[in-house]
């Protein structure tokens, strides 16, 4: 069975984001915990999605969807740290973003790249 590196990194964010998520709750923030919540989950979500494509583009168009859910997650992230609403910590999920947008931005252009590539053979 393949494994899928990104997959699993963003399985295991997600948990991460969901304990965050409780205890934002518990801390009675529950605006931007919720738009973490479905910003910080949907990211392996569409990585399902892509991984499971019927075409090169339909690839590259989850994996894009990935990232932009990846990058509003960081937004959120630093709204949360900056805006002092929590004092937790939250430097050790923005590491987990970053290094899950960095990831996603490679599989996008080299995906986008090889599609290229693909198309002028075949003319």
């Amino acid at each position: 069975m393949n494994k899928s590196l990104i997959k699993e990194k963003s399985f295991q964010f997600a948990l991460k984001i969901i304990s965050f998520y409780r205890v934002l709750i518990s801390e009675n923030e529950f605006i931007i915990s919720k738009q973490l919540l479905k910003s910080g989950t949907s990211i392996g979500a569409n990585i399902e999605e892509a991984l499971a494509g019927q075409t090169k583009k339909d690839f590259i168009a989850k994996m894009s969807i990935s990232s932009k859910e990846a990058r509003e997650t960081k937004y959120w992230l630093r709204l949360l740290s900056e805006s002092e609403l929590t004092e937790n910590d939250v430097s050790f999920l923005l590491d987990g973003i970053d290094e899950i947008i960095r990831m996603l931005t490679s599989i996008v252009k080299t995906s986008q790249k090889n599609l290229t590539k693909d198309l002028t053979l075949k003319t």
